[in-house]
């Protein structure tokens, strides 16, 4: 987008492509779609934002749902299920690399240090829901920001700094109380109705009110992009009460997402889908209940990111030089690489490991992820050759290592 919007089509300034930025970064949910989202309503108001967020997904919520069905169809064919499992290494080195990564950058003194390993500890030994992780890191990050000055400090460039490209202060980018109360009757009525639909069909304790409260829930209190929401989503999806899916397909979904256009987070449609696909609601085929869940899922992941965006935008300027709310944030990104270095420990031991830690270890898993993670960090190679490399790996491997 930068490349295109900023650079390639100078439809706006570096300054108001990083401010927009900045904002998706400190909201719970996929930055990248509510960046699209942000952009387009920048430009061309509330039609230009749902178009520019709504197109930025739909292109891949149909081909994943094509990938998914034959996922769960023919998984158990030799060369379908050899090409996840090379996609499964890689997988795990491309979320190495992604702690690596915000780690880098989150992790600035001893403050976030100390948070980061409290998050880990809490998500992995004691198994703390992560909205309470958020929460409690965020506390941290008010109380004790004044203490460690770097930790309120953020990436954020100087917004007051003019362009000659700089888009103005057009009406609807000026915050005011009746645009912000029609917002929020329509996302409220947008959310109710397709609930009360769902409950009347199928029960409130049904499956699909169930996959659309989860989501819902998920897209308000996940903060930290993709890696942090599937964290969150593994961890509840794949034990009781719900356990709809395994660790090792949690994996999977991941690598599917990956090889495939559009934001990262659509691996969550993945869930939505093999909760449908593996319980499917009475009379309903497993497909028809699967696609249905995937829909639900994407529905209720996404509706919140554009109402963050259409409420928030036009009110999030007036807050950006606050160091306290700063400081906060930079403590919530903290706790974020703790949540993924659990992701990195469940996703290695699902791979590696698939009979459980003392069991046998997988040798072809971790040559392929050591191979994978040097092509990414050492040699910065594309994502996507890596993962394409993989599944040939995985084929061949389907067929001549097996």
């Amino acid at each position: 987008m930068h490349r295109e919007l900023v650079e390639r089509r100078r439809w706006l300034s570096e300054e108001r492509f990083t401010h927009a930025l900045n904002y998706c970064m400190l909201l719970p949910g996929p930055e990248a779609q509510q960046l699209a989202t942000y952009i387009g309503w920048l430009m061309h108001r509330t039609a230009g934002g749902i178009a520019a967020g709504a197109f930025f997904v739909i292109p891949s919520v149909f081909l994943l749902l094509a990938l998914y069905y034959i996922y769960a169809a023919y998984g158990s064919v030799m060369a379908v299920a050899g090409v996840p499992n090379g996609f499964k290494p890689v997988v795990v080195a491309i979320v190495v690399e992604a702690l690596v990564k915000i780690g880098r950058r989150a992790i600035k003194n001893a403050l976030n240090l100390a948070i980061a390993a409290a998050a880990f500890v809490s998500i992995y030994f004691l198994q703390i829901p992560f909205p309470l992780i958020v929460l409690g890191a965020a506390i941290a990050g008010l109380l004790f920001s004044s203490y460690f000055p770097d930790v309120a400090k953020t990436s954020a460039k100087n917004d007051s700094e003019d362009s000659s490209t700089e888009l103005s202060l057009d009406e609807h980018t000026r915050p005011s109380r009746r645009r912000v109360a029609t917002i929020a009757v329509v996302g409220i009525g947008l959310w109710l109705l397709p609930f009360a639909l769902l409950v009347a069909s199928t029960g409130y304790d049904g499956l699909f009110a169930t996959d659309y409260r989860f989501f819902t829930v998920a897209a308000f209190v996940t903060f930290g992009g993709a890696y942090a929401v599937l964290a969150y989503v593994t961890q509840a999806v794949t034990a009781a009460p719900y356990n709809w899916i395994t660790p090792t397909q949690a994996v999977d979904g991941l690598a599917l997402a990956e090889t495939t256009p559009g934001p990262l987070i659509m691996v969550l449609q993945f869930v939505g889908f093999m909760a449908g696909w593996n319980n499917p609601v009475a009379g309903l085929s497993p497909l028809a209940s699967g696609v249905i869940g995937a829909l639900i899922t994407t529905y209720a992941t996404f509706l919140p990111s554009f109402l963050f965006i259409f409420l928030g935008a036009p009110y999030i300027e007036r807050l950006r030089g606050n160091k306290r709310l700063g400081g906060a944030l930079s403590a919530v990104t903290a706790a974020v690489v703790g949540v993924i270095l659990n992701l990195t420990l469940v996703f290695g031991s699902a791979v590696f490991f698939p009979e459980g830690v003392a069991g046998r270890a997988e040798v072809f898993a971790v040559a392929v992820s050591a191979a994978a993670l040097l092509l990414l960090m050492k040699f910065k190679v594309d994502v996507l050759w890596v993962i394409l490399a993989g599944g040939l790996i995985g084929l061949a491997g389907a067929y001549f290592v097996r």
